[in-house]
Parts: C-alpha cells; structure tokens; sequence
C-alpha cells in the first residue's frame, strides 16, 4: 500500500475510533455540578491522527468529527465541536512546529484541551450573544487541563498499538 493510502486509512480508522468514542462517553451521565462539560474521550483518536498522519489529516478528522456531531446531536453541538476541534489541534499543531516536535504529549494535550475548551466557550458566547459565559473561563481552563491530562494518559497507554501498522 502507498503511504498516502496508509494515511487515508489511518486516519479513518481513527475517525471511526472518534466516532465510537464520542457516543460512548454520550451514554456517560455527566459529572456531578458540571453539566456539559466531559472528558473528550474521542479527542484521544483525533491527537493520534495529528500525532501519527500529520496536521492536515488531524484538521480533516476535527471537521468530521464535528459533522458527526452536527447529525447526531445538532447545528450547536456540531458547531461547538468544530470550533473547540479546530482550535484544539491548531494549537498542538502550532506547538508541534514550534518545538520541532519535541513537545511532550503531555504539554500537547493538555494545551489542546484548554484550546478545545476556550474555542467553545467562544463560539457559544457568539451563538448566544451572552458575554456573561465568560464568568466560566475559570472553570473551563481547569476542566481542559484535567482533560487533557487524562487524553495524554490514553494516549501513551495506547501509543504502542498507534506506532505498529500491523496492529491496527
């Protein structure tokens, strides 16, 4: 197989990974005196795609992931998805550059799921013209790191099964 082929197949794997993920943690209650806000579980298969096939592939399954989104739980939930997706692995990618990828996952991801949580709390302080929302970016820079703590925990867990094409 082509590189290019294994790179479409790749990232689709781990968009199907997403997928599942996402309505796995759906099925989660939510947190106690933290409704909305989740671990961002599929989040683990989109850094894997960043990490593993590169930017343009993370960007691609962000925006489908998002879509995903849109269709199953509606137009604000997907666009909250985008936005926070988009900004998320705009920053670890930026990162990545940055440190001539160097960066630990650990610094990637948490600093993805603060971008992540921002990038919402943003397009849902727009979607509903309450600049009140803002009073939450406490809580939601707290929330993102501690996500993004646990994503980078998955994903060295599961960085073994992502480095060995046969494995996957």
């Amino acid at each position: 197989m082509k590189d290019n082929t294994k790179n479409i197949v790749r990232a689709a794997l781990l968009f199907a990974c997403a997928v599942v993920l996402s309505l796995l943690e759906g099925m989660l209650p939510p947190i106690p005196g933290l409704y909305g806000i989740r671990l961002g579980l599929s989040n683990v298969a989109v850094m894997a795609v960043l990490f593993t096939v590169g930017k343009g592939y993370g960007f691609g399954v962000a925006v489908l992931k998002a879509g995903f989104v849109f269709l199953v739980r509606g137009a604000a939930a997907g666009l909250l998805s985008l936005a926070g997706g988009i900004l998320s692995v705009g920053v670890m990618a930026l990162l990545l550059a940055l440190s001539r990828n160097r960066a630990s996952c650990l610094a990637l991801s948490v600093s993805g799921g603060v971008a992540h949580n921002l990038g919402q709390l943003a397009a849902v302080t727009l979607l509903y013209s309450q600049p009140a929302l803002l009073s939450l970016t406490p809580i939601l820079l707290i929330a993102g790191a501690v996500a993004g703590s646990a994503t980078a925990v998955l994903l060295r867990i599961l960085s073994g099964y992502l480095s060995r094409p046969d494995r996957m």
